[in-house]
């Protein structure tokens, strides 16, 4: 039974694509062990595939805050004693920076990852034992599924298959989820948008939030649409049920608005800032890309995709 370690620990939305490389592995290599390692937030994410095994949580981001406390030093001398807990045949690490490799270098196994070509940080392929080139042009989807295939010997088959396992249960809810948030202010689609778009959903709408700036906006937005309420702040697996069960999602350019469509959600992805062809929804059938980078698109035209 071969013995696989992904190594991608952040953010969201390469979490999310990076869901069906693992689906992939699970497909063509029958009766893996499948495990992987990345960031403690996003860990609720590989606990919701199906063919995950072992889900090992690592705190870079919290332990950068503080790294001189010695419980930090004892957190990271139990992630690395769990990591080195068991051998793999195969540890893959498809996120390309300096950072990962460091990770899956700590892990006993060969080392797979980008070449320098490749790679989103060059160096990183310094600590690879087998580099592998991987097309910078293709959907950030299909470049962790061409590693995956290429590091475990085999082709990349057609379709795509996110492996999550949250489904909605029965009739989806009635409300519709509105994901205004985002990384950068490049991505932000236009408040009065949002409200115009709000109103004319004929739908109760939730606009969650991460940090406080993204709650005063949803709650911005909530004021001009009227029929809207803006959550508590929720965890991950929280999100995912609320996505899950809704009507369906209108999201920026930002890791919910990707885990919405992997859940097989319809979901509407917003673009003003980013390219679509790169980043945008990607293999999932109910999902739908609209705008482009400098390009944000019209209200009418983002409520034609959702109806």
């Amino acid at each position: 039974m071969p013995r696989i370690l992904f190594v991608k620990t952040s953010s969201l939305g390469d979490v999310v694509h990076h869901c069906p490389a693992v689906s992939d592995a699970a497909r063509e290599l029958a009766g893996a062990q499948i495990d992987w390692v990345l960031e403690e937030a996003f860990a609720g994410i590989a606990r919701l595939h199906r063919a995950v095994g072992r889900v090992i949580p690592v705190a870079l981001r919290r332990w950068r805050r503080a790294p001189w406390r010695a419980s930090v030093w004892k957190e990271i001398a139990r992630f690395r004693r769990e990591l080195r807990s068991e051998r793999y045949d195969a540890i893959i690490d498809t996120q390309g920076l300096l950072k990962s490799a460091l990770l899956s270098s700590l892990g006993l196994g060969t080392k797979h990852g980008m070449d320098r070509a490749s790679a989103r940080e060059p160096l990183a392929a310094r600590f690879y034992d087998v580099a592998h080139a991987v097309p910078r042009a293709l959907h950030a989807v299909e470049r962790n599924r061409r590693l995956a295939a290429a590091a475990l010997g085999y082709a990349t088959a057609n379709g795509c298959d996110y492996g999550l396992k949250a489904q909605a249960a029965g009739e989806r809810g009635a409300y519709a989820v509105l994901l205004t948030m985002t990384s950068r202010a490049d991505k932000l689609w236009p408040e009065e948008r949002w409200m115009e778009l709000g109103r004319a959903l004929a739908l109760p709408a939730v606009l969650p939030w991460g940090s406080a700036a993204e709650r005063e906006r949803a709650e911005r937005v909530a004021r001009g649409i009227g029929q809207a309420v803006v959550p508590p702040r929720m965890a991950i697996d929280a999100l995912a049920e609320l996505l899950s069960n809704a009507r369906g999602v209108v999201g920026l350019d930002t890791g919910l608005t990707h885990l919405a469509a992997a859940l097989g959600v319809p979901t509407v992805g917003v673009f003003c800032g980013s390219d679509p062809a790169l980043t945008g929804l990607y293999g999932a059938p109910r999902a739908s890309n609209v705008g482009a980078a400098g390009k944000p698109p019209p209200v009418f035209e983002v409520l034609k995709r959702f109806q």
